[in-house]
């Protein structure tokens, strides 16, 4: 009776062990900050929002959406560089880089809307690169994240459209009036009076009644006869 009392005892006390590691396991899984490359990344475009739906096609203008990274004073490196077919001094040449604040709080929620740590909005300076025809610029997003234990990287590879400049229109030039010919001055009417006659067509006489004696002249003919 006392072998198998003891033996009882020693099957629970394993028993026990068991359930106790069991359970410290199962509670350093749920601890916030979980080792390993925890978070999530999605990218976002406009109009922008905080679901976690992966955009593979979006404008010039897009978010990234950082979901599920631990807790503390922690950042990710961000980087954005050409994918093929994409050219722009080759693969991987690097259009923009950036760094995130992402330790706001513990990793709850994961990558659903609850564990949203950061959002950022960027627009890629792509003059000068040759697009797809139809998809528009390939882009490949790198993050590096502080905190993760062994591998801090994630990636994103997606489509940008949208970012070519418009030509400005050169204005037509309008037609230049025809000017308007001025008109030709009429001839300026001499001062000179037209000596008048008499009915008979003979030259009129003058007479200057100004004088004692009458003077009379012959205008345009023959002085006349004074007295």
């Amino acid at each position: 009776m006392r072998r198998a009392n003891v033996r009882l005892w020693v099957a629970a006390a394993t028993a026990g062990m068991v359930l106790a590691g069991a359970a410290s396991a199962m509670s350093a899984s749920a601890a916030p900050n979980p080792p390993g490359n925890n978070g999530t990344i999605k990218v976002d475009g406009e109009a922008f929002d905080d679901a976690p739906d992966n955009e593979p096609h979006v404008g010039c203008t897009f978010q990234i959406d950082f979901y599920g990274y631990d807790e503390g004073d922690l950042n990710a490196d961000v980087t954005f560089t050409a994918y093929p077919p994409t050219p722009t001094g080759g693969p991987g040449a690097v259009l923009l880089t950036d760094e995130v604040f992402i330790g706001e709080d513990d990793n709850s929620g994961g990558g659903s809307e609850a564990g949203l740590d950061a959002s950022e909005t960027y627009t890629l300076d792509l003059s000068g690169i040759q697009p797809h025809p139809v998809q528009g610029y390939h882009v490949e997003l790198t993050i590096n994240a502080e905190g993760s234990q062994g591998a801090d990287v994630k990636h994103k590879v997606f489509w940008v459209t949208g970012c070519g400049s418009t030509p400005t229109p050169t204005p037509t030039p309008s037609d230049t009036p025809t000017p308007t010919e001025s008109p030709t001055p009429s001839e300026t009417p001499s001062d000179t009076p037209t000596p008048s006659t008499s009915s008979t067509g003979a030259p009129a006489e003058v007479c200057d009644d100004a004088s004692s004696s009458e003077v009379c002249e012959t205008v345009g003919g023959e002085p006349a006869f004074t007295g």
